[in-house]
């Protein structure tokens, strides 16, 4: 990948973009944001053999070049980042492999950026909270840094073959950071994650290459393969394609069992990177294919979609009672959190894919924060069962302080981002006139289920894990360090101020959000939306 890094700043001037001069950058900014993790990835192996030891120069050297790649992303995004234009931007096109039509093709807009940025903060703070790694470190350390590069390759990919690399891509580091560095049954974890994820792949591939074949001309770029109107049945067969391959990463319920079992097995910053990040590749693909390509498709089969977001919901919900590990019980928390995302999706509306987005959005910071402090307690206690723990709150009480907040911002407490993001998509659901009063009712009623056992599942934990009797064994346990503090910060910083100021958010996706709309709300598609009166 360096060697097309190198590729693409030599040919930058000579290819041919699909935007007016004028906007046209003057670097491959968005190239360099991929390949910079790499860079410092291939760094590793050239690090003096002590490392493995004693040495942090390995951490040291992935925190350096993550920070340059965030602040990378961030400043792109503030500097270059048109948040009015619903078209992408910062397109870089460059004929790859021709003989196989693979293009270096890249390009951001309103539904990937905010991605991006998600993806770069929650990578940084994951290598920062990898501080007591001492096994394999040069190696653990390149896999958080391709990790980081694979991340953002699918958040920026405009080209399928491309964006399939990549998804692939990041398969690989995630079940070595959990096969390796795993807890007891790592080995189970990480081979059940890499089979439900490795066999989705392939729906993703023929569903992908049906569409690229489709049509006169083959085509592999995602705005062409978007501009094409393939038949009815070739429609829904590659809709449901992407669906189940995309759901997996999600996760929707059947597909979801892999979850607990990787969560509980990961240590603390895989799981920052499992939560934060990968499940929302599956919402993201779902709105990039599913939405955009597939418009018609998408209409037609929103209702099943409502109906997997509900199942989702209280599913993850009932599911997380019957925890007694605090991560699995979290990670059954992840699972009820991204039916809403399903929802936001299937409401066909401005509002619902917004309050889509937000959720995304909103979940990876949250989740990504219980995840850590949970690891922070765990390193103290060793353990995660919670029957194991009681009266951490009096020895632990800045730890108590940042898993309550949160807890909190996880069962929607207004003034946090989970709050926003919830209460858009139910606003979504209800203005959509295109299902009856009936349906919308029921949804929401079904849907509000779940935010009523959520904070049941999620402040009994807290009860019994910070009050009740004290563990002796645990009376002496040390609280948090500095470094541990800016960590949750950073992550919970975020979610008060999307909370109180959503729109500092919005403004990064909504005209995106607002076209994929009125893509599916026009011409023969509005058609198609009032076909669905229910009842």
């Amino acid at each position: 990948m360096t060697g097309t890094f190198f590729l693409i700043v030599s040919q930058y001037m000579d290819a041919t973009f699909p935007i007016s001069a004028a906007s046209q950058p003057s670097f491959p900014w968005l190239s360099s944001i991929v390949l910079l993790p790499v860079v410092g990835a291939l760094t590793m192996p050239l690090l003096p053999k002590g490392v493995e030891k004693n040495s942090n120069i390995a951490r040291n050297v992935s925190i350096i070049f993550l920070l340059i790649d965030f602040l990378l992303i961030a400043t792109v995004i503030a500097l270059f980042f048109d948040k009015n234009n619903s078209n992408l931007q910062l397109i870089e096109r460059i004929s790859w492999l021709p003989s196989i039509g693979l293009e270096w093709s890249l390009g951001v807009d309103g539904i990937s950026a905010p991605l991006v940025i998600l993806s770069g903060l929650i990578t940084l703070l994951s290598a920062l909270a990898s501080w007591k790694v001492n096994n394999k470190k040069r190696l653990y350390f390149a896999l958080l840094l391709v990790q980081a590069s694979a991340q953002a390759l699918v958040f920026l990919s405009q080209d399928f073959l491309l964006f399939f690399l990549a998804w692939e891509l990041e398969l690989v580091p995630v079940y070595l950071l959990i096969a390796i560095w795993g807890g007891t049954r790592r080995e189970y974890a990480a081979t059940k994650f890499i089979l439900y994820t490795a066999l989705a792949s392939l729906l993703i591939l023929i569903s992908g290459l049906a569409l690229a074949l489709s049509g006169p001309e083959f085509s592999l770029n995602l705005s062409e393969m978007a501009a094409k109107v393939p038949s009815g049945s070739l429609s829904i067969f590659c809709y449901l394609g992407f669906l189940i391959g995309f759901g997996v990463k999600l996760p929707i319920f059947p597909l979801h069992t892999w979850l607990p079992d990787a969560h509980g097995e990961a240590n603390a910053p895989v799981s920052m990177l499992l939560a934060g990040v990968l499940l929302k590749m599956g919402g993201y693909a779902l709105l990039r294919f599913n939405v955009q390509i597939l418009p018609e498709a998408h209409v037609k089969l929103a209702p099943a979609l409502i109906i997997i977001g509900i199942v989702n919901i209280i599913y993850g919900a009932l599911n997380a009672f019957a925890q007694d590990n605090v991560k699995r019980r979290i990670a059954c928390s992840s699972i009820s959190h991204m039916g809403f995302v399903l929802l936001g999706i299937g409401a066909i509306d401005a509002l619902g894919i917004s309050g889509a987005m937000l959720q995304m959005i909103s979940h990876g910071l949250i989740a990504a924060a219980m995840f850590f402090v949970t690891g922070s307690f765990y390193e103290r206690t060793n353990t995660l069962s919670i029957p194991n723990m009681g009266g951490l709150a009096k020895v632990l009480p800045i730890t108590f302080a940042l898993f309550l907040t949160s807890s909190l911002a996880s069962l929607a407490l207004p003034g946090m981002s989970g709050f926003i993001s919830e209460i858009t998509v139910f606003l979504g659901i209800t203005s959509q006139e295109g299902f009856t009063s009936f349906f919308r009712a029921i949804t929401i009623l079904l849907a509000a289920i779940g935010l009523v056992l959520t904070p049941i599942y999620l402040l009994s934990m807290c009860r019994r894990v910070f009050f009740g009797p004290r563990i002796p064994a645990l009376a002496t346990v040390a609280e948090m360090n500095y470094r541990e503090l800016t960590i949750s910060l950073s992550l919970l910083i975020p979610t008060l101020v999307i909370g109180f100021w959503p729109r500092i958010a919005m403004d990064l996706y909504e005209t995106s959000t607002n076209a994929l709309a009125q893509n599916l709300l026009s011409n023969e598609i509005l058609t198609l939306t009032q076909a669905l009166q229910l009842g």
